[in-house]
């Protein structure tokens, strides 16, 4: 990771990128499952928030090592989280 601004940049674009697969889904699969579909929208929406609010917003006292393992694991749950809701939607389309 070699700045914030990325880190902003990858949460807006994986969560971005969930969202339309959402949206493509409800298109080609005449809003089948919708319900469960919104469900993984609102997550994921949650999720960019929850990230952001962290992101900006990180311990004043920390050193230097703390500030970078924050960000490090602020990018692990991103992928983690991400990962789970590609793959609700996935199970959704089996």
């Amino acid at each position: 990771m070699a700045s914030i601004k990325n880190l902003k940049k990858d949460i807006d674009y994986i969560v971005s990128e969930i969202i339309s697969d959402c949206y493509i889904y409800l298109y080609f699969n005449n809003n089948k499952n919708e319900e469960n579909v919104i469900d993984i929208i609102t997550k994921s929406v949650d999720l960019r928030n929850d990230l952001f609010h962290r992101t900006n917003n990180p311990d004043k006292n920390a050193n230097k090592k703390d500030f970078k393992q924050h960000y490090k694991n602020i990018y692990k749950e991103l992928l983690a989280n991400s990962d789970d809701l590609f793959n609700q939607l996935s199970s959704l389309s089996k």
